[in-house]
């Protein structure tokens, strides 16, 4: 099974080809409706593949919890996606994946790992509303493969979310606001859990907004806004303050959406923050590479916080990426 995940380090080079790979995995025959439905996560999200070891039951865990397991000495929770996500199944998941992303670990139990594909961004298409409806807004993404088959990418952020305590209302509590009506952030982001964070942090800086679902809508936008500063004789960053971008994103990923605003001079002295749970440091090198200013993970609201202040108010220049 670990052949599935050799070589990952090669894959780096991906990024800002708008290209990803995602590992494919089942959760078991559906008992009511009959389907066996095809799931992905990236790969850069998966540290490992392997048979479920022995789970040691722990009180007070959300019911999608079965419990934890001991890693190299580290205590990890697991998951059962099958349970997590209403799949009503017998089939047994005696697989386990093993996901690293956002600073947190997590198993994730399934019923088979299937394949590594690869694959262009632009090949993930927004899920139709009948998907986001009967998989509670799990699906980020889905793509057709050429047997026929539908995989849906799943929004394991907002997984992250329900099995975490990561966004108490005390994070927001002592962000400061800006009050500054002049400045608006533009933010893309698939995840209905990270834009709704993000949003949070906004509004308790005082900082004007506006949003897309993926990179693709945030280009059109921005064409948007750009046909609409010329005609009216304004410039750009009078009307777009900063750009906050994911990575993974459906159509167009958050790479080349950077590397389109940084080679476009209509855009020139807007910076363009990442803001993404594929918190590696090839990640962060990778958006250096396509002009990113900054990188700030996800799920840090007061970090967040912090760089929006300081590139929005000009408060000085250094970097996170590369450190």
């Amino acid at each position: 099974m670990s052949d599935l995940l050799k070589s990952i380090d090669a894959r780096t080079k991906l990024a800002g080809t708008n290209k990803l790979e995602i590992l494919l995995f089942t959760l078991g025959t559906n008992a009511n409706n009959g389907r066996r439905e095809t799931f992905g996560i990236n790969v850069f999200k998966v540290r490992e593949v392997m048979r479920t070891p022995p789970i040691t039951a722990a009180p007070e865990m959300p019911s999608a919890v079965e419990g934890m397991v001991s890693l190299r000495g580290a205590l990890v929770p697991v998951v059962d996606l099958a349970k997590y996500t209403g799949v009503a199944t017998d089939s047994p998941r005696s697989i386990m994946i093993v996901t690293e992303y956002a600073g947190h670990t997590q198993g994730f139990l399934v019923e088979g790992v299937d394949t590594i594909l690869r694959l262009d961004w632009s090949q993930m298409k927004v899920p139709p509303e009948m998907v986001t409806a009967e998989m509670g807004g799990l699906v980020t993404a889905v793509t057709e493969l050429p047997d026929g088959r539908l995989v849906m990418m799943m929004d394991v952020e907002k997984i992250l979310s329900a099995t975490t305590k990561y966004d108490d209302e005390i994070v927001y509590r002592d962000i400061k606001p800006l009050n500054n009506p002049s400045l608006t952030v533009f933010f893309a982001d698939d995840s209905v859990v990270a834009r709704k964070q993000i949003m949070r942090t906004l509004e308790a800086m005082h900082v004007k907004y506006f949003e897309a679902i993926n990179g693709r809508a945030a280009w059109e936008e921005l064409q948007r806004v750009a046909t609409y500063a010329e005609t009216s004789g304004q410039e750009v960053s009078k009307l777009v303050s900063l750009v906050l971008t994911d990575i993974e994103m459906p159509e167009m990923d958050g790479y080349l959406l950077t590397k389109r605003i940084k080679t476009d001079a209509r855009f020139i002295g807007i910076p363009v923050i990442m803001h993404s749970s594929l918190s590696g440091m090839s990640n962060q090198q990778l958006g250096k590479s396509v002009g990113v200013d900054e990188y700030v993970p996800k799920f840090e609201p007061q970090k967040l916080a912090e760089i929006l202040t300081r590139r929005l108010l000009g408060t000085g220049s250094s970097s996170h990426l590369g450190e």
